[in-house]
């Protein structure tokens, strides 16, 4: 499940960088999708878990769904945040697998990484590494959970970045995902349009395909749920939505 020829991804890359630096930087700017704590209050976020993440990097939240239920994070849990932004999933995530266990936060944007860094505060068992999800710098089978919140939307290369999430799990590891799918496949004015592909609208795969894209690299999936809590905010994300059935899910799956 790749981009459409068509589709300029290194024009992409630059726009995606270029609108998550905006966010990590600038969170009160006007985006297409809402932003921080209320977002991630409106998504079902426990209040002990949001109290646990700075508050500026929460400001900087731009995730589509509450997944981390399903991620069934425990002490000691190797975790991989993939496009970890600002890092409220990957503070929320340390918070739960405490100092026995180990986050790392994996993002292409140097800004948000940036953020996450020194917000980090010299903790040793969470760290935030340059890198992208279809090329993950890192061993195979180096985590026991793999987490990630709206981002493989905005990969060109969805099978990859799923057969790299398989590669680095460990055997009967766990994935646990909230993202942007579609109903029905989107119009190549929408796939070849790299701005709708960085506002988390033109990169929606059909949400079949999607899960072929996982279950291809060996990974079961176990749950899918609706997201009717997250709601785009410009007309034009809303006429996508409303058109070709884009929206949020969470997801988990297992290695096998």
């Amino acid at each position: 499940m790749s981009a459409p020829a068509q589709l300029d991804t290194a024009e992409l890359a630059r726009q995606v960088k270029a609108l998550y630096r905006q966010v990590a930087q600038q969170p009160n700017a006007a985006f297409h999708f809402p932003l921080g704590r209320p977002l991630a209050e409106r998504l079902g976020y426990p209040t002990e878990l949001l109290d646990a993440v700075p508050a500026e990097v929460l400001a900087s939240f731009a995730g589509v769904g509450y997944a981390l239920d399903l991620a069934d994070l425990s002490p000691g849990s190797r975790v991989l945040d993939l496009g970890s932004g600002s890092g409220t999933d990957s503070f929320a995530a340390a918070y739960l697998v405490g100092v026995t266990g180990q986050v790392t936060g994996v993002d292409m944007t140097d800004a948000q990484r940036a953020k996450a860094d020194r917000l980090r505060a010299g903790a040793v068992h969470i760290r935030f590494v340059d890198g992208r999800l279809e090329d993950l710098p890192f061993d195979d089978a180096s985590f026991d959970v793999v987490i990630s919140n709206g981002v493989v939307n905005l990969c060109p290369d969805k099978a990859r970045a799923f057969a790299e999430t398989a590669r680095v799990l460990a055997p009967g590891g766990r994935l646990a995902v909230a993202d942007i799918v579609s109903t029905r496949p989107l119009p190549e004015t929408v796939t070849c349009n790299a701005d709708l592909w960085s506002a988390c609208i033109g990169g929606a795969a059909p949400e079949t395909d999607y899960r072929a894209a996982m279950t291809n690299t060996g990974l079961r999936i176990d749950t899918v749920r609706e997201v009717p809590e997250y709601q785009f905010l410009t007309t034009q994300a809303q006429n996508a939505s409303r058109t070709y059935g884009v929206r949020a899910i969470t997801l988990s799956a297992t290695k096998i």
